[in-house]
């Protein structure tokens, strides 16, 4: 339960903004100006902070970002890793899934490459505490639906 101290120091917020922007490049032009300028926040110290926390990634990785806007005109955000379909696409090496998943396969991956994706995913604030043998589990369920097969070993 909330103290009294923190209920009296929240900030009303206007609105969670969510947005898929490339890695290094957040710029104020559409989607993010638009998104962020109908609620008067600062566009350029947004671009700044998003470009330094993602300079890690390599550039064109498509970044899931949750903006919390508040009343104040300040905002916080969150970084997200790339998605699950995305890290997949990339380990099998094709840009789309199977259209009929179970019944067309489009690519294979290795349990080693799904392990390496739930220790990606892991650092997610979401999946921080979630063991990585579960995390594993939803990698391969994701396969599946995409239409990649997972295997033991690329024999």
């Amino acid at each position: 339960m909330a103290t009294v101290k923190e209920i009296l120091t929240r900030r009303p917020v206007s609105a969670t903004i969510r947005l898929t922007i490339p890695a290094g490049g957040a710029r104020p032009a559409p989607p993010v100006g638009p998104a962020l300028g109908q609620y008067k926040l600062n566009l350029m110290a947004f671009c700044k902070d998003f470009n330094a926390r993602t300079q890690k990634y390599k550039p064109d990785t498509p970044m899931a970002v949750t903006i919390t806007a508040f009343k104040d005109n300040t905002f916080e955000f969150v970084v997200k890793s790339p998605s699950v379909t995305w890290y997949l696409k990339k380990a099998a090496g094709v840009e789309f899934g199977s259209p009929r998943p179970g019944h067309v396969e489009a690519s294979t991956v290795t349990l080693k490459h799904v392990h390496e994706i739930a220790k990606v995913k892991q650092s997610d604030p979401f999946c921080q505490y979630m063991p990585l043998e579960s995390i594993c589990k939803s990698v391969i369920a994701t396969a599946n639906s995409m239409g990649i097969r997972v295997v033991k070993d690329l024999d």
